[in-house]
């Protein structure tokens, strides 16, 4: 084995060698918003992807289930070479460095197509049924909805109406709850960062761990209104239309789509806030105002009503149409 990376965690050579990759060259990949650590690994012609998820903050077991399921249903999870989950250890399948974002910046003409194919993943994993997970239930749509005032309004010097919040959201998010039965899997973080290009037109799948059975217009939004990417209204629109056509998706589709993308900005709103008051993130910031955007558009529709109305009593308009204003 070649020398270790700076800051390697204690147990990755013992973890590689039980794995049968004990002369492997290492190489550390930056991380993303979580506990998790990741490295290439490369051994003579073999490759893969090593990810460190330690306990007590990370849990690698839900993603080598969820990982299983795909598999299990033709869609495109990595391989999973060796795994001791009770230790945050995972070997897995490495689908290169052709993520969809930045294949898109290199290829911006190619932006139509590499979208379609994502909506059309989605419409083949609503021909399946809902894979052994938790409900995407209303308890969980309330408890990350707060994530905004708990982190964001007091972030931003605002002294808002929580229950008020609650109640609007509750009024809101309610009526789609029967729509979402028996559900599909939702993987809750569909969006250009987590989907990679694979060899033959395949798309690959990633960060797919918190997995639940819940509405299918969650992860059309989640692509769609993107944080980290702008998606220009005129694509979210044909990406939309595309999905409706290809679906049954009811008449209620399209408000829901408008609840669940309010209910995600707004989480997101708040956990990009907490990721830098508590975890001394500050590039999340810059992404704040794109998830305003798209929340504003969300909120025009009349199906959010009740929270259009609270966050006019609550959050100024122009502090909205600024980005969210100075979070300190």
């Amino acid at each position: 084995m070649s020398e270790l990376p700076p800051g390697c965690p204690e147990g990755l050579t013992d973890f590689l060698d039980r794995a049968g990759w004990r002369a492997a060259e290492i190489d550390t990949i930056p991380g993303d918003a979580s506990f998790r650590r990741y490295f290439r690994v490369r051994d003579g012609d073999r490759k893969a992807m090593l990810m460190h998820a330690p306990p007590p903050h990370e849990d690698p077991q839900p993603f080598l289930d969820v990982a299983g399921w795909l598999t299990s249903h033709g869609l495109r999870a990595p391989g999973i070479f060796s795994s001791e989950a009770e230790a945050g250890w995972v070997l897995l399948e490495d689908f290169g460095d052709d993520r969809m974002r930045d294949w898109l910046d290199v290829n911006p003409g190619g932006e139509t197509g590499a979208y379609a194919a994502a909506i059309d993943a989605l419409v083949e994993l609503r021909t399946m049924p809902p894979g052994p997970f938790s409900p995407y239930d209303l308890a969980t749509y309330q408890r990350e909805t707060a994530l905004l005032t708990e982190w964001y309004a007091p972030a931003a010097g605002l002294d808002v109406d929580v229950a008020g919040y609650e109640t609007a959201w509750f009024a809101v998010l309610g009526p789609l709850i029967e729509r979402q039965q028996p559900g599909v899997t939702v993987l809750r973080d569909y969006h250009a960062e987590n989907i990679m290009l694979l060899p033959g037109g395949q798309q690959g799948l990633i960060d797919f761990q918190d997995a639940l059975v819940g509405h299918p217009a969650y992860d059309v939004v989640s692509l769609l209104q993107d944080a980290r990417r702008e998606v220009s209204p005129e694509l979210e629109r044909a990406m939309l239309d595309r999905y409706i056509a290809a679906t049954d998706a009811g008449p209620d589709f399209e408000a829901d789509y408008a609840r669940l993308g309010a209910q995600r900005n707004a989480k997101i709103v708040g956990i990009f806030t907490r990721l830098y008051k508590r975890d001394g993130k500050p590039r999340y910031l810059e992404m704040i105002p794109r998830v305003w955007e798209a929340m504003e558009r969300d909120l025009a529709h009349p199906a959010l009503a009740p929270v259009a109305a609270w966050f006019d009593a609550n959050i100024p308009r122009a502090l909205r149409e600024a980005g969210g204003g100075t979070i300190s």
